[in-house]
């Protein structure tokens, strides 16, 4: 049965249903990260069960950790790091990039070819490999794991962003603008980044999901977020012996990271299409 949707006579777009909910799962996420530490029925650190890799029950809605935790409140504390980390990082990862992009795609020359040929080496070393040897190398913080994930992402989105701007800077209203005499800046600015503001938000989406696999996948190998602080990639791995007894101590992390990234999937496959292909 195929899905009805929403129709939006005032902006001249339909929102489709799956979107719909899929942004709806996103915004709990958010808010859970900006209030789930508040409203935590225990203190992350509390042991307050005996009965290690404990059951779902009244008193533990979704059981203990390894440790006799509460993982309800755990999950809630670490939703802040991977959300707030990852957040952090591909804003800083999609501005840099959006920016050296377009000023590469105006200016051209050897400013464009130089930029252009060292952020392609160092988009081509293995995101993973890069940051297991700068954590072990610099060690691991939170400043260290936002500012490592922007650099790992920072050249996908400049390779992205200044593929669109090559094409607006070829359109007759670019052209128009520069026989005007517009500085460099307008053109950026005012000709070329409101013309590919859709699909780069798009691309932000798209990077969101990948940062917060990568930040999960270095936590699980011990060098992401550091204890007595986790995140779902802290606690997947942590509880990782409950596996065999079906633990909600190692499944609920890992179902916080598949709603989260497929939610933001499904509502950048589902954007309306004036925003999302408006280039």
């Amino acid at each position: 049965m195929s899905q009805m949707p929403v129709s939006s006579p005032r902006f001249g777009f339909r929102i489709n249903t799956t979107g719909i909910v899929a942004g709806l799962i996103i915004l709990f996420w958010a808010l859970v990260a900006i209030a789930g530490p508040s409203v935590a029925p225990y203190a992350p650190g509390d042991i307050v069960d005996f009965d290690f890799y404990g059951p779902i029950s009244e008193k533990l809605w979704l059981g203990s950790d390894y440790l006799g935790r509460d993982i309800f409140s755990r999950i809630l504390l670490g939703t802040r790091y991977t959300v707030g980390i990852s957040f952090a990082a591909v804003c800083i990862a999609c501005f840099s990039g959006v920016v050296l992009g377009m000023t590469a795609a105006v200016t051209g020359g050897w400013f464009d070819t130089v930029l252009s040929r060292v952020l392609d080496a160092l988009n081509s070393i293995p995101s993973k490999l890069f940051g297991l040897v700068m954590v072990a190398a610099i060690g691991s913080s939170i400043p260290v794991l936002i500012i490592l994930l922007a650099v790992i992402y920072t050249p996908g989105s400049y390779r992205f962003a200044r593929a669109l701007a090559v094409n607006c800077n070829t359109m007759d209203y670019v052209t128009v603008a520069r026989a005007r005499g517009e500085r460099t800046l307008y053109l950026i600015f005012q000709e070329i980044l409101p013309n590919i503001t859709g699909p780069v938000l798009a691309d932000l989406g798209l990077r969101f999901v990948f940062i917060v696999l990568l930040l999960s996948g270095l936590s699980f190998l011990g060098l992401g977020v550091q204890p007595p602080n986790a995140d779902w990639g802290s606690l997947v791995k942590e509880n990782l012996g409950g596996l065999p007894f079906g633990a909600p101590a190692v499944i609920a992390p890992c179902l916080a990271i598949a709603s989260l990234t497929i939610s933001v999937n499904l509502l950048i496959d589902n954007l309306p299409v004036k925003i999302r292909d408006r280039a």
